[in-house]
This record gives structure tokens, sequence and C-alpha cells, in this order.
């Protein structure tokens, strides 16, 4: 698993790797209060972006995380942030996850597409046996898009996180491994037609 900073391209999105030269264009999406109801971060002002942006390039820089900027590639705009975190090579797996996309754009093709490349280079390049996925057990619209994506339900860890409001937060676990990839990468693309 050689994970290195890639631009992945689609139809509908382009991603590409996050750095600080993109913090005014997710100032301008990412300020809204209700993308950061529910999760661990609480993102509210410029200077919480830019903690959120160098938090992200410090777990890069330490080999756990990479992080991604969403361009929806018709109008060139950053509408969020997604990236591969937990990443364990020697176990050949990784996770996608602190993935948000701002509201203009929810309900499209763009965080499907977003998480098709992942998954696709994540299993076809990077060689992946397992992708994980997790979200807050009270985060209804994240938990229904996973399972859309064909991810499978593993189970809760009760008590897993502590969220920047003090809030003890179980989390839901799902995998998609790589024996499955074939249905699901063909099923995406179908969604992706459509």
């Amino acid at each position: 698993m050689n994970i290195q900073p890639i631009v992945l391209e689609g139809s509908v999105v382009r991603l590409e790797p996050l750095s600080v030269s993109h913090h005014s264009a997710l100032c301008a999406v990412g300020l809204d209060p209700e993308l950061w109801k529910v999760g661990i971060a609480t993102i509210r002002t410029n200077e919480d972006m830019k903690s959120y942006i160098d938090a992200a390039l410090k777990k890069q820089e330490a080999g756990n995380d990479l992080p991604f900027v969403i361009i929806e590639r018709l109008s060139g705009t950053a509408v969020g942030s997604t990236r591969y975190m937990n990443i364990e090579k020697q176990h050949r797996k990784l996770e996608i996850g602190s993935t948000w996309v701002a509201r203009q754009w929810q309900r499209t093709a763009v965080n499907t597409e977003a998480k098709y490349l992942l998954l696709r280079h994540a299993f076809e390049t990077l060689g992946c046996v397992r992708v994980e996925f997790k979200t807050d057990v009270l985060n209804e619209a994240s938990r229904a898009a996973i399972l859309r994506l064909g991810a499978k339900e593993e189970g809760i860890l009760r008590k897993h996180l502590i969220t920047q409001t003090g809030r003890v937060r179980d989390s839901v676990y799902y995998s998609i491994i790589d024996t499955e990839w074939i249905e699901v990468k063909k099923k995406l693309e179908e969604k992706l037609r459509r």
C-alpha cells in the first residue's frame, strides 16, 4: 500500500490533496453550523477551519491520513472534504471518513462519486482488503448514505468518542471487503449513470 497524495478525477467531482491553499474556499462553504450538528468537530470560524486543515495535514505527515478537498468539476468550487484515515498498511486496510459536503451539494452525485473514487483507488490501486466507515449513531443521514454505498453494518461501539461539545458518542462501524468490491462497484456505477 503505497499511499501518496494523488488527484482522483470523476465526471462530477475531482478529489485534490488538501492543502492550506484551500482554506478560504472551504470557509466559503463549510462554516454552516448545520454541517457540524452531529460530529466530532465543530467548525464555526475561519480559525476553526484552519485548525481542521492543519490537524489533517499533521496526520498526513505522520502517515495516518490522506485528506482531500472535494471539487465540483462543473463550477470548480470546493464543496467539502474527505479522507483516507486510520491507515494500517500491514493489514491492508483503511477508513474513509471525516467527510463533509456543503448543504447545496448534499443529495447530489457529489458524495457518491467521491466515495466511489476513493473505494476504487483503495481496492484497485492500493490493494486494500478492507475499507471501513464509521459514523455517529445519531447521524441517520450518514448511516443511510453509508448503507447506500453497499457497506455492511458491523456493530456499535458504545461510548466510543467524546465530541468537542463533551457529548459521549456511540459509533456505528461499517465495512466493504475486497471480495464484495466488484458487486459494490457495479451498483455504484449504475447509480452514477442515473
